[in-house]
């Protein structure tokens, strides 16, 4: 997270730019942005993965009956994610497991190590969490339809409202469907994004000396606040995708 200030020409007051800090920016030199360019946010994406390994395979190298805190931390999140999958979504989704358990380790080492000063922290960018819910969204999609064909789509009849009022709330249904990747990617996004520029403004009043103590609790407060938070969006998107998974498998419940 940035925390660069400046202040106004003539010294007159205090200037900062809280949305500096998710500019994806090309990690080596100046110039435009391309596809293929290697940026701020291919690096902490990277750095991500690389530490999801770190917990996975060295954690779980040389496993003994008594587990160290790393094989301990790997097997707890192992577990909890597993059970997640099992409780939300029925034992026959345990073959997805995989699949939902590298999305919430991505999202949560994402988050908590954009929490490094001067760190970039791709959730932040609709561009990464899009691609990640839009993923889930036809996962679901096609698997509903492979799975139960046409009979797919009585999730969105609703049975035991009144006749009359059935085609009003599949179109509904329908409606909230279709729009469930743009809800499942901007609630990240948005409660990342918002927690580091606010850090970032108390960062900027903290160069003052009138109220840098003030400041300077706030960011304090307000950091282990978004540490809470990083790991409760990983849980949501992780637990939104569960549920989605179940409709797929179980659309007439």
């Amino acid at each position: 997270m940035a925390t660069e200030t400046e202040y106004a020409e003539g010294g007159s007051g205090l200037v900062f730019h809280p949305l500096d800090q998710f500019i994806v920016k090309p990690l080596f030199g100046d110039g435009q942005v391309y596809w293929y360019t290697v940026t701020n946010a291919t690096l902490w994406m990277a750095l991500s993965v690389l530490g999801i390994m770190g917990l996975l395979v060295l954690g779980t190298r040389g496993a003994g009956t008594v587990p160290s805190r790393l094989q301990s931390m790997a097997e707890m999140t192992y577990g909890f994610i597993y059970k997640m999958v099992e409780d939300v979504s029925g034992k026959d989704a345990v073959r997805f497991f995989p699949y939902i358990f590298t999305l919430f380790l991505f999202i949560l080492f994402a988050n908590v190590l954009g929490l490094i000063p001067t760190a970039f922290t791709p959730t932040t960018h609709i561009a990464v969490t899009a691609v990640m819910a839009l993923g889930v969204f036809l996962t679901v999609t096609i698997l509903g339809f492979v799975l139960h064909g046409g009979t797919f789509l009585k999730l969105f009849w609703v049975s035991s409202a009144p006749l009359a009022l059935r085609p009003i709330l599949a179109v509904i249904e329908l409606i909230s469907y279709m729009v469930r990747p743009v809800s499942h990617s901007v609630r990240l996004a948005g409660a990342i994004t918002a927690g580091h520029a606010v850090m970032k403004v108390f960062a900027a009043f903290a160069a003052s000396a009138l109220i840098a103590p003030l400041a300077i609790g706030g960011m304090v407060a307000i950091y282990a606040l978004e540490l809470l938070v990083a790991f409760i969006q990983a849980y949501v998107f992780t637990i939104l995708t569960c549920v989605y998974l179940k409709d797929a498998l179980h659309p007439h419940h």
